[in-house]
Order: structure tokens, then sequence, then C-alpha cells
């Protein structure tokens, strides 16, 4: 045996220990996901989250993939999968993942100072803070360049003014990743920076918007006169736009597959409707024998099956071709694409297998609900425009992957200031917003 096939039978035997370690660690140490507590208010999930990710933690099970002098385990993304895999059936701390393991995290060990991975990794990895991002402004959309929420320096202090929509879990997050300009006389990319803000400091307002499924998770922030220091700027002053670039890759692999920095699947938290697997299928009939009795397994979720078979292996080949830079990082966004246009299939199957009954709720279902599909069919949409627009994506595709003429655009190579632009109240009076 030559050296190289020495190493990868070794390779092998280390993954097979690994795999029953995880195994049995589970099996003694978690409870499984059928029996959690469903009745619980949105605190006690984030608590019960929290702690679940301490016991991941003390089990050598959290962080797999980061560092260890950050309080990660060092591993490599098969060691990952292979917990995820032995792990689907078991209650884990799956609000952690977006964004804060999957996106922020990462995002802050590639550009993070060494202080602020130190000050910021261990707690995440921990479940002791929650990070999330404050991206998004009411009048520019998916267009994170044009934001307007600005960021003075006053000669010791950064004081930012202005106003953020449609963060994920704002209200439970303990430090926020503001995208905010700096300056305004640069081209829209060049002038802004990126801040680790605290949630909860003097001067920021945090509002909970409720939505069409009756879900409150997203939120709207207002910065008032907000001041952190110059630690709180991650990357450099003015180079917000770099950072943001290695974030879309993070999101767009934590969206389309290939992260391997969550705890857990994450789709294992949005029923069967998302993550919809043949064997989901047949559970739900199952459990729902009286309204289908013999029904084969309709076409629709064959498709669904069928597509996320095709994204989980798309997944693994563009991953591998950024990380071996064979591909340009923005290629993550076929990723984001794909992902998109496979959650809408797997939320139509779920409705074509639940039809009417999509707008039951069973709370004592001893399996998948059929109110769940409902609820997914109502928030459908939202797959089109988390982690951008997939009308963003497919120009991200053509430009910077494929290589052809990027469209038009009258702000492009002009000073900020300088742009046109609407009047927006949440602004709240920024100076040289135009």
């Amino acid at each position: 045996m030559n050296e190289a096939s020495r190493e990868g039978a070794e390779t092998q035997i280390d993954l097979a220990s690994y795999r029953r370690r995880c195994r049995e660690w589970l099996r003694d140490n978690l409870p499984l996901a059928a029996d959690a507590r469903k009745d619980i208010s949105d605190e006690e999930r984030w608590a019960r989250a929290r702690e679940l990710q301490k016991i991941l933690y003390d089990g050598g099970f959290a962080g797999i993939c980061f560092p260890r002098e950050y309080g990660g385990q060092g591993l490599t993304p098969a060691h990952q999968a292979i917990f995820t895999e032995e792990s689907h059936d078991y209650e884990l701390p799956l609000l952690l993942n977006l964004p804060t393991l999957a996106i922020c995290a990462p995002t802050l060990l590639k550009v993070g100072t060494e202080q602020q991975k130190k000050q910021h990794l261990g707690a995440v990895i921990r479940g002791e803070e929650v990070l999330v991002e404050f991206l998004s402004e009411s009048h520019s959309g998916s267009d994170l360049a044009g934001a307007r929420t600005r960021a003075e320096w006053n000669g010791s202090q950064w004081i930012l003014n202005g106003s953020k929509i449609w963060t994920s879990s704002a209200y439970v997050g303990d430090y926020g990743m503001c995208l905010a300009r700096t300056d305004w006389d640069v081209p829209k990319h060049k002038g802004l920076t990126m801040f680790l803000v605290p949630v909860r400091a003097p001067g920021v307002t945090v509002r909970r918007i409720r939505q069409v499924n009756g879900n409150s998770e997203f939120c709207e922030e207002f910065f008032d006169n907000v001041a952190v220091g110059p630690e709180a700027v991650l990357g450099t002053v003015n180079g917000g736009w770099e950072v943001a670039t290695d974030r879309f890759f993070f999101s767009r692999t934590a969206l389309g597959g290939g992260n391997p920095y969550c705890s857990g699947d994450h789709d294992q938290s949005v029923a069967i409707s998302r993550g919809m697997k043949v064997e989901g299928a047949h559970a739900l009939l199952r459990v729902h024998r009286d309204a289908w009795p013999h029904e084969p397994i309709p076409d629709a979720v064959i498709d669904a099956y069928v597509m996320e078979t095709a994204r989980d292996a798309l997944a693994t080949r563009i991953t591998a071709a950024v990380r071996a830079k064979t591909m340009p990082i923005e290629a993550a966004a076929m990723l984001r694409l794909f992902h998109a246009e496979c959650d809408w299939k797997c939320v139509d199957a779920g409705l074509a297998v639940a039809g009417s009954y999509a707008a039951a709720v069973d709370e004592h279902a001893s399996g998948p609900a059929t109110g769940d599909f409902g609820s997914a069919f109502l928030f459908r949409q939202a797959t089109s425009l988390g982690g951008g627009s997939t009308e963003m994506a497919r120009n991200v595709i053509s430009e910077r992957v494929l290589r052809m003429p990027r469209e038009a655009a009258a702000d492009i190579n002009v000073p900020f200031r300088t742009v046109k632009k609407s009047a927006d109240s949440g602004e709240r009076g920024a100076k040289g917003g135009g």
C-alpha cells in the first residue's frame, strides 16, 4: 500500500470511529427531537437553544470546524457532516445556526482581529452570545451597498445614526454586524464600514415585525447617536464591502447547503416542508391515513426529493471548488438560487400532500402536522428574498461567474453623495444623504 492509500485508509478509520463516538454520545446526552416540548414561549425556546449549545460544547461537539484556539474542535467538514447525519433525530440548538453560527461567526473568523475572535467566537460556540446582522434598509431592498445608515468619527468614537430592517432574531441578539456609511464622497461600495454593535447599547431600538404567517422573527432597528469605539470596526474603515462579500459567501452556502459551521441540520427546524424527504412524506401519510387511505406518494414529493438530492450534490461540488479556488467566491450565488427553487418545490409538494388539511393545526399530532404546510406556504416567497433576492443572485452569476457585461447603473463609479436618492424617514435626517 502506497503512502497516499495508507493515509486515506487511516482517514476512513478515523471517521468511522468518530461516527461511533457521535452516535453513542448523542444517545446518552440528548433527547429525541420528537420528545421536545412544543408548548413553550419564544423566550424559553431561545434559552433552551443556548442550553443545548452548552451541552454540545461540554461534550466536544460544538464548533466542530472552528479552530481550537477559539473554542472549536479544529476538525474537518467531513466530521461535521457525520455529526449532522447522526444528530438528525435529536433535539438541537437549531435557532443558533442562522445567522449566528453559519454566517456571522465564520465571517468574524476570517476578518476579525485576534481580540475580536477571542472575545466573541468562544462565547458563540458555548451558546453565550447570539450574533445578528444589521444589513438591509427599507429604501434600498437587496442593494446593501446603497446603505444610508451613517457612522461619523468624533475623534474618539464612531457615532451611528440610521435604521435597518428584516433582521432575523435581533430581539435576542447580543451583537449585530452593522454595515454603515463612513464616506459619502466615494462610490457607494468604497465608503462602507462594518461594525460590531452591542444590540442593547444606548440608542439602539429594536422592534419586532409580525408577518402574515404569525411569526415575528424579523425586526427593524433604529440607531440614535449610538457610540462604539474603534475596536468595534470589523475589517478596515471603508473596507466594509470586502467584509460583506465574505459574509455573502457564508450566507449563500448556509442557505444553499455546504456550510460546515452549523450545529446540525438547519432545515430540520421547519418541519418536512423544507428538507422534504420521501420517508417524511411517508410519515405524514401514515399519520393522516384517514385522509389518504392507501395513497401513493404524489409525484410532487418525488420531484422535491430529486431536487434536494441535486441541491446537496451541487453544494458539495461548488463549496469544494471555491475552497480550491477553481471557482470564484461569487459562485456561491448558484447555491443561493438553487436553494430558493428547491424550497419552493418542497413547500408546494407539502401543500400537494396536505391539500385542504394544510389549513388545520393539530398540536397533538404524533408526526408532521398538516398545518405546518399551510404556514410554510404563506412564507413561501421568503426564500426568494433572504440572503439577497433571486434576481440579484442571477445577476451575480451572470456578471461575476460567467463574466457577462454588467448591466447599466446610474450609481456606479460616482460619489455616493451625488447619487439621486428617494426620501426615507428611516434615515433620521442623515447628513450627506443627498
